[in-house]
């Protein structure tokens, strides 16, 4: 796997890290080690996949990063927050503020118009909106004709910029992706990833994404690969088939 300095500006803070964490299910004989003491930066103003094998702990991870699980041990911080720390109120509030996410299934509210969708992070905080950041965001997402339009007027593509532009709207310091791509056909995949690698590129947004997908992870500037609840190795700036042979030999060492 080749390596590179994690980031131009070895000064730079990471967007968020974990060290030593570790998280367990069950306990005693039927206990189930999901992570195993993982210590990792996600670089600001980077697009990171996290990859590796059903059961490997991509998902617990960044469930974890991003303050939606808990740690067994260890700590995870956010921009200069420790997460472990803080009491679920002020959590809550670190995840509506500072986190953005973007899931699988859209989570769209069918009610509500696309804008109405985009904006309803900023209404819940009661925060005002910034309006041209709003357009910047609506216009690098190719939405802007269809902000009057209800989910069930939007394509399975159309949806998942929505939710793409609802979690970039309140301009978080990480963007948390899980699948976004993978109940999408190879069209709308191509048009989503384009966007989040746009949002990085003149945005500066940071983005961690856990995918399957080798050509989705080939949009990244740098792959994590995971197995057994550990980081097994990194892959920068990776093309799909650079990818497809990590995994693959990652697979082969399983057997």
């Amino acid at each position: 796997m080749s390596a590179a300095p994690a980031t131009t500006d070895t000064h730079s803070a990471p967007a968020a890290s974990a060290r030593g964490l570790s998280k367990i299910y069950g306990s005693g004989d039927t206990a189930v080690v999901a992570l195993n003491e993982v210590d990792l930066d996600i670089n600001a103003s980077e697009f990171t996949a996290i990859m590796g094998p059903s059961g490997s702990g991509k998902s617990t991870l960044m469930h974890c990063l991003a303050g939606l699980d808990s740690a067994s041990s260890g700590s995870v911080t956010v921009g200069d927050v420790e997460l472990t720390a803080l009491k679920e109120k002020k959590l809550t509030a670190l995840r509506r503020d500072k986190i953005g996410f973007v899931f699988q299934a859209f989570n769209l509210v069918p009610t509500l118009t696309a804008e109405e969708n985009i904006l309803l992070p900023l209404d819940i905080a009661g925060r005002k909106v910034d309006r041209e950041w709003f357009d910047l965001v609506v216009d690098t997402v190719g939405l802007r004709s269809r902000l009057g339009h209800r989910p069930s007027e939007l394509s399975g593509g159309q949806q998942q910029r929505v939710a793409c532009a609802r979690a970039l709207v309140s301009k978080p310091e990480v963007v948390f992706a899980d699948e976004p791509t993978g109940n999408l056909d190879s069209t709308s995949s191509a048009e989503v990833l384009r966007f989040l690698r746009t949002s990085v590129d003149e945005y500066h947004q940071t983005i961690v994404m856990v995918t399957h997908d080798p050509v989705a992870a080939s949009h990244c500037d740098r792959v994590l690969i995971l197995r057994d609840g550990e980081v097994a190795g990194e892959l920068w700036h990776p093309s799909r088939e650079q990818i497809l042979e990590a995994m693959m030999a990652q697979t082969e060492d399983t057997l």
